[in-house]
This record gives C-alpha cells, structure tokens and sequence, in this order.
C-alpha cells in the first residue's frame, strides 16, 4: 500500500511539471505589451539600474555623513633598535661592567618593552565640501536620467514586440495564403494535364503550371519556416522560452482595422513628454553640474575628527591578561585644506566645463528640432501606410478578378498559359504586398505613438 501511494505522489508530481513545460501562452497585442513589459530582459535591467541608482545617491550621501572607523595594531620587536645614552647621565651601579663614566662616553640602551599592542577609534565629520554639495545635488538628476532611461528601453521593446507580434501574424497569412494557391494550382495543374492527355491542350501549359507550382511550393515551406522563427522571435522580446507553446489572440486584418485613427494625426505634440528630448534634457543637468563641481574646487574643506585609543607595553604577549596596564589617549583635531594657487588649472578646467554646458544647451535646442521633423514624417509615414493598405487592398481585388477571369478563359481556350501565369504572378504579388501594407500600418503608428508619448 505504501508503495502504491509513492508511486501515485510521483506521478502527480511529474504530471504537474510537464504541465508547467507545457503552458500555453495567448496574447492579444496589448497583452504582448504589457507582458513584454514585465519580463524582457533588458527590462529587467533596466529596472535594475533604477535601484542602482537610488543606492549610488545614498552612497553619495553617505559620504558626508559621520564616519567611524577602528583599527588594531601589535607589533613584535625581534630585534630592538638601541639608543645611545651618555654615560655620565647613567648611576653606576647600572653601567654595563666594564664601562666608565665621563662626558665623551656613550652607553647603547634599550628603552621600550619589545611587544606592543594599540587599540584605537577615529570619528570623523565633514564639516564643509563644495563637491560634496554639488554631488549630492546631482543624484536627484542622476536618477532622472535612469527613471527615463527605463522609460526608452520600454519603448523600445514595445516597438520591438508589436514588430514581432505583426510579423507572426504575417508569416501565419502567408502559410494560409500559399496553401490556398498551391491548392488551386494543383487543381489546376491536374485538369491541364488531363486536357493534354486527352490531346486538346500543349505541353507547354503543362510545363508553366508546373514551374509556377514549384515556385509556390518552395514559398510555402519557406514561409512555415519563418512562421516558427517569427513565433521564437516574439518569445525572445517578452521574456518567454523559445521554445514555448504561444498563440496570437488577433488577426492581422482584425488589428489593422484597430490599428488606423485618423485622429492620432492630429494629436499635438508636448516635447517635454518625448523620452529623446528628456535625455538630452538630462545631459543639460549634467553638463551644468559638472560646472558647479569645477567651480567648488576653488573653495576650502573643512573636516573634523576625534580619536581616541589605548596602548599597551608587555616583554611577552599578555595583553589579554587581566592585570595588563594599558595607556589612553585621545585627540580631537580639524583639518582646513584651502586652494591658493594652481597656475589656472582649476580657471581652465571650470572654462571647459562651462563650454561642455553650452554645447548641451545647443543640442537640446537641435534635439527638440529633430524631434518636432520627427514627429511631421512619422505623422506623413503612418498616413503613406494607410493609403498604401487601402489601395493594397483595392489592387488585391482586382487581382483577384483577374486572376479568376483568365483562368476561366484559359479553360475556355480563350487565354494561354503565359497570360495565366501572368495574372497569377500578379495576384500573387498583390497578396504580398496586401500582407505587408498591414504591418505597416501597425508599425508606424507604434512609431508615432512613441514620439508623441501622451499618455493619459
């Protein structure tokens, strides 16, 4: 009985695990996003660096607050150094045998016990520091820097995982589309050859049949192939295994239609919401304290410390001996270092930071300029996609007509197969560029979306 239930508890074990390996992921687009958005990896170190940053301006901060420190020192003199000590200063009875006194006689003496042992605690306290000043307000702009840093890097994988997510979807149609035209080539191509056979037709509409169905044989494999790639693509942006089961929740037609609003082109353009601008905004800060820190280089610093510590003397190691004397000391001190002359140094080096400050104010002013074009061709580029679907989407129709007309002509004996061909090629290339014209579409209002950055 007891192995009976061991072997159930392992099998419930290992049925939950492969379950886990098999979970299935369906998204919508903007689920994609948001999942995206989570579990990307470079979102994650992103969000890292966030946290980076909030410890390196306590760290910052830290620097100027109350610092102590503790040190232990023992020292084992092997061989003690001797001082020569004149004679006549030494009684008599202590002189070495053999050794008089007199006033040109020295006598080697040792006057310290040869082991030592100090135990000592410095407080120390910055009383005044320009760079320390300067320092602690630039964390605030540091941190800026890395809230909008994140803020790119989520832009850039949502344009990443909509280019992913469209491209699937893509790929999906394509298989879909050539299956259908393999599908009615084959038929096609069956029904010729029994028109040949039976000797009302040429070998040659055989033989274009036959190339034109090899063409689109090859591009459906080629197509499943990069539906799989597609697919492993879009598991690599959201932080997924490659390997995963995902669905797509949408149709590529289905998310075009959600994709066109007419009224985003009207949309006004708030520059202080673009992350490009807010980068360059950042460099500005940090440009201008850079300057501040050139400058407070020519002011003093103050700092403050306290010491106090104790020493003890012993000819054998007893100094955790209880009856062991040890000597206190303790002092209190201010150290003033104050900049007097460094032969224009510190003039050339706060110049150079004051025209690196400049130079940041001329490529914010560029910066707003390039996001202002940027803004009116992404607005041109989203409208050029859309007429482009539309009249993508009229020419697959006629194509389709076409195609259809001389088909039925060509068994009527009223078309060869060269215009066959030729009618199929088009319809062929119309249904590409209809697929296509839909990502477009999706993609460059994502662009557009990123640059206006107007969040509700």
């Amino acid at each position: 009985m007891r192995n009976y239930l061991y072997v159930l508890i392992v099998l419930s074990a290992l049925g939950q695990l492969r379950g886990q390996e098999e979970k299935t992921y369906s998204f919508s687009l903007q689920e994609a996003i948001d999942f995206a958005l989570e579990n990307n990896y470079k979102v994650i170190n992103a969000d890292r660096d966030i946290v980076d940053a909030q410890k390196q301006k306590w760290e910052t901060i830290a620097s100027g607050l109350p610092q102590i420190s503790g040190a232990i020192s023992y020292q084992n003199q092997l061989k003690q150094p001797q001082t020569l000590f004149p004679s006549i200063l030494i009684p008599e009875q202590f002189l070495p045998p053999g050794t008089q006194q007199g006033p040109d006689i020295f006598v080697p003496l040792i006057f310290t016990q040869p082991q030592t042992a100090t135990a000592t605690a410095t407080l120390k306290q910055q009383i005044f520091d320009g760079s320390y000043i300067v320092g602690v307000q630039a964390t605030k702009a540091f941190l800026n820097y890395s809230a909008n840093n994140r803020e790119k890097t989520g832009q850039e994988v949502t344009k990443a995982t909509v280019e992913a997510y469209g491209n699937v979807l893509l790929a999906q149609e394509s298989v879909s589309i050539f299956e259908r035209n393999k599908a009615t080539l084959q038929k096609n191509l069956n029904e010729t050859v029994k028109i040949f056979e039976n000797g009302l037709g040429d070998e040659e509409s055989v033989e274009q049949l036959q190339i034109t169905l090899s063409s689109v044989d090859n591009q459906l494999k080629n197509a499943i192939r990069l539906q799989a790639i597609t697919l492993k693509m879009l598991n690599l942006v959201m932080g997924i295994a490659l390997d995963a089961p995902t669905q797509l929740e949408e149709t590529l037609d289905d998310l075009t239609q959600k994709q066109i609003d007419f009224g985003l082109l009207e949309s006004e353009l708030n520059i202080e919401n673009n992350v490009d601008y807010k980068l360059v905004a950042n460099l500005n800060e940090q440009r201008y304290f850079e300057w501040k820190l050139a400058k407070s280089r020519a002011l003093p610093t103050l700092n403050a410390f306290i010491n106090y510590g104790s020493s003890a003397f012993s000819d054998n190691f007893s100094f955790f001996n209880g009856d062991q004397e040890w000597f206190n000391s303790s002092v209190l001190g201010f150290d003033l270092s104050i900049p007097i002359f460094s032969s224009l140094k510190r003039s050339a080096s706060t110049q150079r930071a004051k025209i690196a400050m400049e130079k940041a104010k001329t490529q914010l002013t560029e910066a707003e300029e390039q996001v202002r074009l940027q803004l009116e061709n992404t607005k041109s580029n989203y409208t050029l996609s859309i007429e482009q679907y539309q009249n993508a989407k009229h020419n697959l129709d006629l194509a389709e007509r076409i195609e259809h007309k001389n088909e039925i002509k060509y068994f009527e004996g009223l078309a060869t197969s060269f215009e066959l061909r030729q009618a199929q090629t088009q319809l062929y290339n119309a249904q590409q560029e209809y697929l296509q014209s839909m990502v477009e579409v999706i993609n460059k209002k994502t662009e557009l979306e990123i640059i206006l950055n107007n969040k509700s």
